[in-house]
């Protein structure tokens, strides 16, 4: 398959999953509830329309036509920061995270300090099932900010999905001191039980 045949073979399935190239809905209910990702923060671009504004329905040649320019423009613009994180979204929505963990890498290369893509990072290699890579970047992140409970959250649920039961209770202690009334943390603490319990019994 051509590149250009898999760019439209990618905008059809897109139009399945977002109306209006709308993003933040999406992000909050993933695993890592509410990470305050580039992914997550609801930006969009300078010159989308307001949320909730009159603009009548969507326009499929409309939309079609922003998606494709988007993907082209981060192809074309290797070092646009923006573009890349804009391209990462537009693929995460659709649940393609290997391409949307290449242009968040493009990206956190082109801004190594960028707390929100590091984050991210951690978040789509989470929901790809890349456990210890996200939690790599979990921990890069809490290098830069101890204290934020998504990303405290993310960390335990990724040491929950590799199966490492000390890591696991370390981060889930680390979450229950800085956020003790977390909703997250009565799952992730059922999911150690039984991962313990699973240990044991082998």
């Amino acid at each position: 398959m051509t590149r250009d045949n898999l760019l439209f073979a990618i905008i059809g399935v897109l139009f399945g999953f977002i109306v209006g190239f709308l993003f933040a809905s999406t992000m909050s209910q993933r695993s890592a509830p509410g990470a305050p990702t580039a992914l997550s923060s609801g930006q969009l671009p300078a010159d989308h329309p307001a949320i909730g504004a009159n603009s009548g329905a969507p326009n499929p040649g409309n939309m079609q036509a922003e998606v494709t320019a988007q993907l082209e423009k981060a192809r074309n613009e290797p070092k646009n920061f923006e573009a890349q994180v804009k391209a990462a979204e537009l693929y995460y929505q659709i649940q393609r995270y290997d391409p949307a963990i290449e242009f968040l890498l493009k990206a956190n290369q082109l801004k190594p300090d960028d707390y929100q893509t590091v984050v991210a990072l951690g978040l789509v290699n989470l929901d790809a099932g890349h456990y210890d890579v996200a939690e790599k970047w979990y921990r890069a992140a809490l290098l830069k900010k101890s204290d934020d409970v998504a990303t405290l959250a993310g960390m335990a649920a990724a040491t929950l999905g590799k199966g490492d039961a000390k890591a696991a209770e370390q981060a889930i202690a680390n979450l229950e001191k800085v956020d003790p009334t977390s909703e997250d943390l009565p799952r992730f603490k059922d999911r150690l039980a039984s991962l313990k319990s699973g240990a044991e019994t082998k």
